[in-house]
């Protein structure tokens, strides 16, 4: 039963980020954190921020199916905000405090935001790393150097919108701003 339950998680994930970009294709690169070298890490990330970028709330209130734009973010949103197999996190909003900015809040995981969830909804995006043809990287983001929790990181890429107003940006490189 257990097994069930997490083989159908794993395949709603899935099906989440293939639902995110419209993308359906195979992952681009299957190798797992232990082969990707420091030097292949490294070349997903810029060396300077790609232009005046926008907060994540601003966004996802203007941002269109398709759009260019450039969003920076701290990462996080949950108690685990990574994607195993893929090069994808989400991202919030710098306006909304993590649980380590707010006075005599001991909770252990701040990047998962749980004392400000009112804001999470609308503060959220997820960034999406992909190669030159937008298919999906297969490789644990933490591999890229500076990529952590609360990292404050900027994109530059297309916005995808689904149904529900969610925003994901699809990118092929991030620009790490700030390191907690």
């Amino acid at each position: 039963m257990k097994i069930r339950v997490v083989f159908a998680l794993c395949v709603a994930a899935g099906l989440t980020l293939a639902g995110c970009s419209g993308d359906v294709s195979p992952p681009a690169d299957t190798r797992s954190n232990a082969t990707l070298s420091a030097d292949e890490a490294a070349q997903y990330l810029l060396a300077e921020a790609p232009g005046e970028a926008v907060e994540v709330m601003a966004a996802r209130e203007s941002a269109g199916d398709g759009d260019e734009v450039i969003v920076v973010g701290r990462i996080g949103g949950s108690k685990s905000p990574w994607i195993d197999g893929r090069a994808a996190f989400p991202i919030v909003d710098r306006s909304v405090k993590a649980c380590n900015e707010i006075s005599g809040d001991r909770c252990p995981t701040p990047w998962d935001y749980c004392c400000q969830l009112d804001l999470l909804a609308k503060g959220t995006a997820l960034i999406k790393l992909v190669d030159a043809d937008g298919r999906a990287l297969a490789f644990d983001a933490r591999a890229i150097p500076g990529v952590t929790e609360l990292a404050a990181v900027v994109v530059k890429g297309t916005a995808h919108r689904d149904e529900a107003g969610n925003l994901t940006i699809t990118a092929n490189r991030i620009y790490i701003q700030e390191t907690p």
